[in-house]
């Protein structure tokens, strides 16, 4: 479909600038954005005799913008929210989180990514960055409801062995050829729960490929030092030693890092994946985000999953961002509020490798949404794209497209859906599991 947005506030994110004009979409890519102005002498500027809109949009001067890029989740740990709550991360883990995920099954997980991925439209997230246990059922349950996501593996010393690494390997090839709306990249998830062994091979098969590599990666004091225990050195230090991140990746969390460790992420260009709402629930920490600003190192920005957080709303992640790096810092000035909104969008871009949807501009992918600016949190019009960070909400998002397609706008959700039966899907499922 061919949409024209006018009378509209672009925030393009290429600057912080807002300007007031158009966006127009042909199919899956932003045709065209500016002042607007006549329609025909943009035609002519863009080499097209004209074009005919299936719909336009009159923004009534509300604001475009990038859509959200939730860099680190665990989408279909929907079913454990607020059922594994107020207790740290290790005893989280193992007395909560692995023993319910050993009953969930594929269908199951299907079922409740579809229930995440309305959560993450509400909030103007259009890209995510999943890592949970059936990467096919996830893939499935996005390319349906047009989520764009990226997946990264979850291998663990709880699967077989071999039968863990060739199962990566083939979904390596075939999920990268899923969809255009998929994509997936070789993984691990956390030195603690991998052997030295697993590891190395993990390195090898990046190394085979020439691809990128994520993991958690010190999310926890008590992780860092018992890293420490078994091989004289952290994590990062550890898996830079194996050459796992020689062709570039990235690590979630982040918290508990070292001057070496950071050497270790600008040396690499490694992305750093900040989830400041889990962190905070878990008391795993406040991550050094300005030391990581400081050293031009990406720092992207995800939710973590629906059991930790345990919603899936970027606004609420923005604002901790800056407001625990304040705290730590001890200094109101840091980790700005427009620096934030870049790591929710175009780092968050960089991180997911998805080049296409950072920004605004012609060519790019329509991956956007609109932000509406007439609610009282949002006004008077002082620094709209301050406000963002430090008063947005998720009440705020307007509409969300994906690929060129409208999937929520003005708290509706698409009519593709059977929301109900999310819901309902959704609820079984627990009952049957607890």
């Amino acid at each position: 479909m061919n949409y024209r947005f006018y009378n509209a506030r672009i925030l393009t994110m290429a600057t912080t600038d807002i300007i007031k004009g158009e966006l127009w979409v042909q199919d899956d890519k932003i045709l065209y954005v500016g002042e607007g102005g006549d329609a025909a002498a943009i035609c002519q500027s863009l080499s097209i005799e004209s074009i005919l809109w299936d719909r336009e949009i009159d923004c009534g001067g509300n604001l475009l913008m990038p859509g959200f890029k939730n860099a680190h989740t665990h989408s279909a740990m929907t079913f454990l929210r607020s059922k594994a709550d107020d207790m740290p991360l290790s005893r989280w883990l193992n007395e909560q989180v692995f023993p319910m995920e050993a009953k969930l099954d594929g269908e199951m997980i299907y079922h409740l990514t579809k229930l995440a991925v309305l959560e993450y439209l509400t909030s103007g997230i259009t890209s995510i960055f999943d890592m949970y246990l059936t990467p096919e059922t996830t893939a499935k349950a996005c390319v349906e409801m047009g989520m764009r996501c990226v997946q990264v593996n979850t291998t663990s010393r709880q699967e077989d062995f071999e039968e863990a690494l060739m199962q990566m390997e083939e979904r390596y090839h075939t999920l990268n050829n899923y969809d255009p709306l998929h994509s997936y990249f070789i993984g691990f998830h956390a030195e603690y729960t991998c052997s030295r062994a697993l590891l190395e091979r993990v390195a090898e098969m990046a190394h085979k490929y020439h691809a990128p590599v994520y993991g958690h990666l010190s999310e926890t004091k008590a992780e860092v030092e018992g890293c420490r225990e078994r091989y004289g050195m952290t994590p990062l230090q550890l898996m830079d030693e194996m050459g796992m991140f020689d062709y570039g990746g990235g690590g979630y969390h982040c918290v508990w890092m070292s001057d070496e460790d950071m050497d270790i992420l600008q040396k690499r260009n490694l992305s750093v994946i900040t989830n400041p709402g889990s962190n905070t629930k878990l008391a795993s920490g406040i991550a050094p985000i300005s030391a990581y600003l400081k050293r031009g190192i990406n720092v992207a920005i995800g939710t973590d999953g629906p059991a930790s957080n345990n919603c899936l709303d970027m606004f609420r992640e923005m604002f901790l961002v800056t407001g625990l790096a304040k705290l730590r810092e001890e200094d109101a000035a840091a980790v700005d509020a427009l620096e934030v909104l870049k790591m929710a969008t175009v780092n968050g871009a960089k991180a997911l490798y998805l080049p296409d949807t950072d920004v605004l501009a012609a060519g790019k992918q329509a991956d956007l949404i609109m932000i509406d600016l007439y609610q009282p949190n949002m006004q008077p019009l002082n620094n709209i794209a301050k406000n963002l960070v430090y008063s947005g909400s998720k009440q705020n998002v307007k509409m969300t497209m994906i690929r060129g397609k409208i999937l929520y706008e003005n708290g509706r959700f698409t009519d593709a859906y059977d929301v109900e039966e999310i819901y309902r899907k959704a609820n079984e499922i627990v009952r049957d599991l607890c």
